[in-house]
């Protein structure tokens, strides 16, 4: 499914969300607090917009690694990280790179990354909590994870409206738009199959994070998860 609409998923991204997603991953980027030294990993990177923000931000990532599934998704990645270059006057080129993984069982070695990003990409995988184990185990003691993604608003009225748009209206563009006849009803389905937020900040501290903190963007729509990796595991 990731495939199939992987040449207009950048287009219905930002025509869905009206242009937040950038300011979401901005977001993101500046909860990491980075100084220029960090290897950061982007899990569920898709088309490497996140990894694009870590290094493009004024306090930016050392070196991005971009894991997903999709190939197509990370052709797409490839090609965007081409276009963009050097991310200033005297650097060289992009320093992000995309690997074709499972987030389940991360191609990479014990405490080997100073942070971790994944932008809209935990619900969609199979075993969540192996993937938040397997999350602490690459990354270095103390180091901090930032997850955004995709929630159901808390009030009411703004819960209504949202689950309207989410069911009817956001299907009929994707499918329109993507032309695959069922990826856009699949993203509400899984949204609202995704644990709340203080179900999933409960697996992030079993999984070995000892501080945790859901930060709600946009009334609730999006939630930022900002975890730092107990400093003893």
């Amino acid at each position: 499914m990731f495939d199939a609409i992987a040449a207009r998923y950048d287009l219905l991204n930002h025509l869905l969300s009206a242009g937040l997603d950038k300011q979401w991953r901005k977001r993101a980027v500046a909860a990491l607090d980075l100084t220029g030294r960090e290897t950061v990993l982007d899990l569920c990177t898709g088309t490497a917009d996140l990894a694009l923000a870590a290094v493009g931000a004024p306090r930016r990532a050392r070196r991005v690694i971009g894991i997903d599934f999709s190939a197509a998704m990370l052709q797409i990645g490839r090609d965007k990280v081409r276009r963009a270059g050097p991310v200033g006057p005297a650097d060289p080129p992009a320093p992000i790179s995309l690997i074709r993984g499972d987030a389940a069982r991360i191609p990479l070695n014990d405490a080997t990354v100073d942070a971790v990003t994944i932008g809209f990409g935990i619900r969609n995988v199979e075993q969540p909590d192996a993937a938040c184990r397997e999350i602490a185990r690459v990354l270095r003691p103390g180091g901090r994870l930032v997850i955004l993604e995709f929630s159901v608003p808390r009030s009411e009225v703004l819960r209504s409206f949202y689950l309207w748009y989410f069911r009817q209206i956001l299907p009929l563009i994707g499918r329109v738009v993507s032309r695959h006849p069922s990826a856009y009803t699949y993203l509400p389905e899984s949204v609202q199959a995704f644990p709340s937020p203080e179900v999933f900040m409960e697996q992030l501290r079993a999984a070995g994070f000892g501080t945790t903190r859901a930060v709600p963007l946009t009334f609730g729509v999006v939630y930022m998860f900002v975890a730092t990796k107990d400093p003893a595991r």
